[in-house]
């Protein structure tokens, strides 16, 4: 819900509990967002997570301070007090911080619960009224007991239970795509990944044959993808599937343009305009005489594309998804995103559910975009084919090592508009730089790099130098999300 909602709007709807989310704004920012006071004499069980519980503590009379430090990333965090909220966590503990403000005064009434180095005022509670705070990220993979922090609060503090299973969500997807479809066509916009895959699983579920799978080559996929994924999808669900080739068409819309947020616009309208003329083969193959329109189409939309999309009141956009933020405004199409509140790691377990092969349901990420996003200048056709070159060896260095379910996924990053000088056979180059980019993570929407072994990078770093012409370089990336985002566009 909006920030802007009023207490009695939210008395009106019942909750058993409230969170109060992160955001990018500084309490004292012109504009920044607020709340009604009167949320926290509602009687109900509030959690304010970062500029939730800073906007809680200043709502409530305590001190927020602008105090020119920051904190983003891995943290130490010390608990000083016993409170349920904090039950059965460590004293110390690592936890996952991104903010610049820090609160240095509780309210009246309130018990401290953690600090920081830099942070007196981490964590506090007011048990009487039911009212929590963190400064820290216990959503995110990297704070150790994030988990359990939520636990804790969810099924101590506000009495929710426990009942979060695979099946209630598909039950409840199942019935909610059959009403918004009812007897209509629907097709889906299947990349191969995990999200689209399950998406349509869900999809199929609910409306059989009413749905056909759509795989758009776009020219910016890895190598032997167009493949794996024809065999793979179609042997696992018997869905048909209709291969379209628009190479050519994405790489001339991708022609000289370098700023990522374009690119990003340019290759969710693309996607779009595929889709209706996939649309009208159709048509057209069913000799639907007055023109039986499909016009539901699937999307595998998750919450992090809509929160990083700028999605919400009061939140940033971190980057346009091609799906979300870089869908054209003249769509001809209703969507439908049966994933569209759910994280990655809920995706999997779903997909687990519906009987989908773990070749498909534990594979890497790989975003829509494709390798369009993981070269840093103009995509052409040659850059595509180094970029490929690299992106497979070391996938297949990760692999032979026995690395792949120890990271999140590896984007390989193309700086086509850098060069390097280098010595390859004993003479002077003039190439381009590679990056490797191993990443952990359970939601995309923090992450941490991985420390992969010393002599897998340099095989792939050899390989990559000797075996993929213009490339002279390979460089490791070892930032955290945040301050860096997992792709580099």
């Amino acid at each position: 819900m909006p920030h802007t909602i009023t207490a009695a709007e939210v008395a009106a709807k019942n909750p058993l509990g409230l969170v109060l989310s992160g955001g990018p704004s500084s309490v004292y920012a012109e504009g920044a967002p607020s709340l009604d006071p009167e949320v926290f004499n509602l009687g109900v069980p509030v959690l304010g997570i970062c500029y939730g519980f800073q906007i809680m503590a200043r709502t409530l009379g305590g001190t927020v301070s602008h105090t020119g430090e920051r904190e983003y990333g891995a943290t130490d965090a010390t608990i000083s007090h016993a409170n349920v909220l904090v039950d059965e966590l460590p004293t110390a503990q690592n936890v996952w911080m991104s903010h610049g403000d820090s609160v240095s005064e509780a309210p009246a009434g309130f018990t401290v619960l953690a600090s920081t180095a830099s942070t007196p005022v981490a964590a506090f509670a007011h048990d009487e009224k039911r009212l929590y705070g963190v400064q820290w990220h216990p959503e995110v993979k990297h704070s150790d007991y994030g988990q359990k922090l939520l636990e804790n609060f969810l099924h101590r503090a506000a009495g929710i239970p426990n009942d979060w299973n695979p099946d209630n969500v598909i039950a409840d997807q199942v019935a909610s795509i059959q009403a918004q479809v009812g007897s209509g066509k629907v097709i889906c916009g299947l990349s191969g990944g995990v999200d689209s895959a399950v998406a349509a699983a869900l999809v199929h579920k609910a409306v059989g044959d009413q749905l056909v799978c759509v795989f758009v080559d776009h020219g910016l996929l890895r190598q032997d993808e167009r493949r794996q994924v024809e065999e793979d999808y179609v042997t696992a669900t018997g869905v048909r599937l209709v291969t379209v080739d628009a190479r050519e068409q994405f790489l001339t819309a991708l022609a000289g343009v370098t700023d990522p947020e374009t690119k990003r616009k340019i290759i969710g309208r693309e996607f779009i305009r595929t889709f209706e003329k996939a649309q009208a083969d159709l048509i057209a193959e069913a000799k639907a005489e007055d023109g039986d329109p499909i016009k539901f189409l699937v999307q595998g939309t998750l919450y992090p594309d809509v929160v990083e999309s700028g999605g919400g009141s009061g939140t940033a956009n971190i980057k346009s998804h091609h799906n979300v933020g870089g869908l054209p405004e003249d769509l001809n199409f209703e969507l439908v995103e049966p994933l569209r509140t759910l994280f990655k790691d809920e995706v999997r377990a779903i997909g687990r559910e519906l009987g989908l092969p773990e070749v498909i349901v534990g594979r890497q990420p790989f975003p829509g975009p494709g390798l369009g996003i993981r070269i840093v200048g103009e995509v052409t056709a040659e850059r595509l084919e180094l970029l490929r070159a690299a992106d497979a060896i070391a996938r297949e260095e990760l692999t032979a090592a026995g690395l792949d379910n120890e990271i999140w996924q590896c984007p390989v990053v193309l700086l086509a508009d850098v060069r390097s000088v280098g010595v390859q056979g004993d003479g002077r180059t003039y190439g381009h730089p590679i990056v490797l980019r191993p990443v952990s993570s359970e939601d995309a929407m923090t992450a941490d790099w991985t420390r992969l072994p010393y002599d897998v990078l340099a095989r792939i770093s050899n390989r990559i130098t000797n075996q993929v012409p213009g490339v002279n370089r390979v460089v490791l990336d070892v930032t955290s999300k945040p301050p860096g985002t997992i792709e580099w566009e």
